[in-house]
């Protein structure tokens, strides 16, 4: 998936620019994708066992090679546009001596939780996100680095959307969804007893999605307005590592909610900002998006992927 980056002309007052999301799920989806089929195949080729039964059905065997091969088929292509642009990007650091440090890396996934969209961000590792926070951080500011800002309109921006800078604390949390207060009163005694809060989602929710995930449904903080205002309320009282009393949801559902993580909410200063503002100006210069593969070129990167 390519990283792309709206660079269309805003308004004084906006959002906040954290890059679509959408487009950093995608990413992020590859990237584990990455990981897992680099998991799946061994370190020394000679021991390499491609006839390897993985399952059977009704007899007939499915092997190791079909497995990969299809995997290969259906990701193998985003997969290594994810690889070759994370490269050109870490080269292009390397020539233009720029760097990102973990700090950056931080503000940026703190702003990303604290959007309402954050909620999406469901079963994703976070060094995974991490990575593509650096590469994408990496393009921006080889594409503002000419860009001269104002001191002036920098400030300005900041006093007109200080509360973009303001972030609220957020919970990752998962969710078990049940359509009645005695299910979900017998969802907190399995769970008294032992039981894996995982394993009662998978096996008890109602709501198919955040099931298939162990009942992860990302990020929660105040103001979301895709998540029940109860259960964000109930979220809030609960502590890390602990699940809730039974939450009755104004769709008539009940919910026991366990909190995985939580980031307390920050506030930044104009000088934490000050050059993630300087880049979000300068970007809004450009007359086009620009992506990656811009710099293949510069950067000798061939493609020879077989389709």
């Amino acid at each position: 998936m390519k990283s792309t980056r709206d660079y269309d002309n805003a308004p004084a007052k906006r959002r906040l620019k954290t890059k679509p999301v959408l487009v950093v799920l995608s990413i992020l989806l590859i990237g584990n994708l990455l990981w897992f089929i680099a998991w799946l195949i061994p370190n020394d080729s000679s021991k390499t066992n491609h006839s390897e039964e993985v399952a059977s059905v009704a007899g007939k065997v499915i092997t190791k090679e079909q497995w990969m091969g299809s995997m290969e088929s259906i990701y193998g292509k985003e997969v290594l546009l994810d690889m070759v642009n994370a490269e050109v990007m870490e080269a292009a650091a390397k020539k233009y001596k720029i760097k990102v440090s973990d700090a950056e890396v931080d503000l940026e996934l703190a702003l990303i939780r604290s959007t309402q969209e954050s909620t999406s961000l469901q079963s994703y590792d976070e060094e995974v996100l991490r990575k593509d926070i650096r590469s994408r951080l990496i393009l921006e500011k080889v594409l503002a680095k000419d860009i001269v800002i104002d001191d002036d309109a920098i400030k300005e921006f900041y006093d007109n959307n200080k509360n973009l800078y303001n972030t609220s604390t957020s919970y990752r949390t998962s969710v078990i969804y049940v359509n009645t207060e005695a299910e979900a009163n017998k969802v907190v005694k399995e769970l008294e007893n032992g039981s894996s809060f995982e394993g009662l989602a998978r096996e008890r929710s109602a709501d198919a999605s955040s099931a298939s995930l162990g009942g992860d449904i990302g990020y929660v903080s105040e103001g979301n307005e895709s998540v029940d205002k109860a259960l964000v309320s109930a979220v809030q009282n609960t502590d890390k590592g602990k699940w809730s009393k039974p939450i009755a949801l104004a769709d008539g559902r009940f919910a026991v909610a366990m909190v995985k993580s939580v980031f307390e909410g920050q506030s930044f200063s104009y000088d934490d900002v000050k050059e993630r503002i300087h880049r979000e100006l300068a970007l809004d210069q450009l007359p086009q998006s620009v992506t990656q593969e811009a710099f293949w070129q510069e950067f000798d990167a061939d493609w020879v992927y077989s389709e």
